[in-house]
């Protein structure tokens, strides 16, 4: 892992700008923010949501802006941590129209790997935490490659597939009253279109007319979190917002049941799937409108705490 160490104006935390190599050899070009006092540092590696997602998890418009601010609640507490781009995202190479559900998550392990092996880290303090998809690639990192703690931040428990359709009904039910007629006939498209990804066997595809990362949705659709779930034997911190309309909340209780020993479990009032509090619904259609809001301080620093009493 490689990079050039460079202070921030506000002396608040440092940053590094690095490159850990993946598997095949790819730089996955990140980000190592640690806090100003003396290490080596407890840290922690951040997994985005899905897409065409960069460090701080934002894809083209959508500007989720959770890397940062995470990041810096994180030093706050005493931890580092490690943020990067996706591959064919932002600065690290590729075509993420090719790259599988599969191979972010052993991107994720290398990551993790080079964050364990900087001369600032702690190595067997070093944790892992995920949002979305990123939170179900944390449930395989806490099952098989032994953090000392794992946070899931809206992360489903049931297969993709069944995930997905759970989602979509949330969708289809927040649409406007009069294209409600139109349910039936979508729900058959959407079906039909869930079909002919299972069935691709190129990277990609052209679905719809739009080209799509078949791999990732073959891969994801057929993942089931709940054997991983089934292993995990550090802590675990599962939050999901009582509005989230991506994630089922009453996936936080299948968690805490498979997890073998258990998980501290929150369902947050009025939190959304992109981590903002809302006094109306959570909608898809209010993302636009929420965005402009910050992601919610009393999570991130919740969460750091939390993480701060577990990575010692």
């Amino acid at each position: 892992m490689s990079g050039a160490d460079t202070t921030t104006e506000t002396g608040v935390v440092r940053e590094i700008e690095l490159a850990a190599p993946a598997a095949d050899g790819v730089a996955l070009a990140g980000t190592l923010t640690l806090p100003t006092t003396p290490g080596p540092h407890p840290a922690v590696l951040c997994l985005p949501g899905s897409g065409k997602i960069d460090r701080d998890a934002n894809a083209g418009r959508v500007r989720m802006e959770l890397g940062r601010p995470l990041a810096y609640a994180l030093a706050a507490q005493g931890i580092a941590s490690l943020r990067y781009d996706r591959r064919g995202v932002g600065a690290t190479p590729g075509d993420w129209h090719t790259v599988g559900f599969l191979d972010n998550r052993a991107d994720a392990v290398a990551a993790l790997h080079a964050l364990r092996g900087h001369p600032e880290v702690a190595p067997r303090a070093v944790g892992v935490l995920g949002h979305s998809e990123g939170a179900v690639h944390a449930m395989w990192l806490a099952a098989h490659a032994q953090p000392a703690a794992a946070v899931l931040l809206s992360g489903y428990a049931r297969p993709g597939e069944e995930a997905v359709r759970w989602q979509g009904s949330q969708l289809a039910a927040s649409l406007p009253r009069p294209v409600r007629p139109l349910l039936p006939v979508l729900r058959r498209v959407a079906t039909r279109q869930l079909a002919r990804l299972a069935a691709t066997t190129t990277d990609s595809a052209r679905i719809g007319g739009m080209r799509l990362n078949a791999r990732w949705w073959r891969e994801q659709l057929a993942y089931d979190p709940s054997a991983d779930l089934a292993r995990i034997t550090v802590p675990v911190l599962a939050v999901t917002g009582d509005k989230d309309v991506q994630v089922d909340p009453a996936d936080l209780d299948v968690i805490a049941r498979l997890i073998p020993g258990g998980a501290e479990t929150h369902r947050v009032p009025g939190l959304t799937h992109i981590l903002r509090r809302t006094d109306g619904p959570g909608s898809v259609f209010a993302y636009r409108r929420l965005l402009r809001q910050p992601v919610d301080a009393d999570l991130l620093t919740g969460v750091a705490r939390w993480l701060a009493g577990r990575l010692r």
